[in-house]
């Protein structure tokens, strides 16, 4: 995956879970949290699921950032 597309696939994923979540961020926290999201997200889809294609690592990096972000508000947002 390039750079370029892990960027855009992040923008996407920590704009939709920020907004499922009810989270407030800047563009560039929003980005940084899709890109975790889509790293984690992407690699428990291959390992556990073994799902390949565009719209599954969405919804993987949908998910891991919505991780990303329960992970942040429980532990470092007191």
């Amino acid at each position: 995956m390039s750079v370029v597309w892990l960027i855009i696939v992040g923008a996407a994923a920590g704009f939709l879970a920020t907004r499922v979540m009810n989270v407030r961020t800047g563009v560039l926290e929003t980005v940084a949290i899709g890109m975790a999201g889509a790293l984690i997200g992407g690699l428990v889809l291959r390992f556990l699921i073994a799902v390949t294609g565009a719209l599954a690592g969405l919804v993987g990096a949908v998910l891991g950032a919505m991780l990303v972000i329960w992970l942040w508000q429980t532990y470092f947002r007191r």
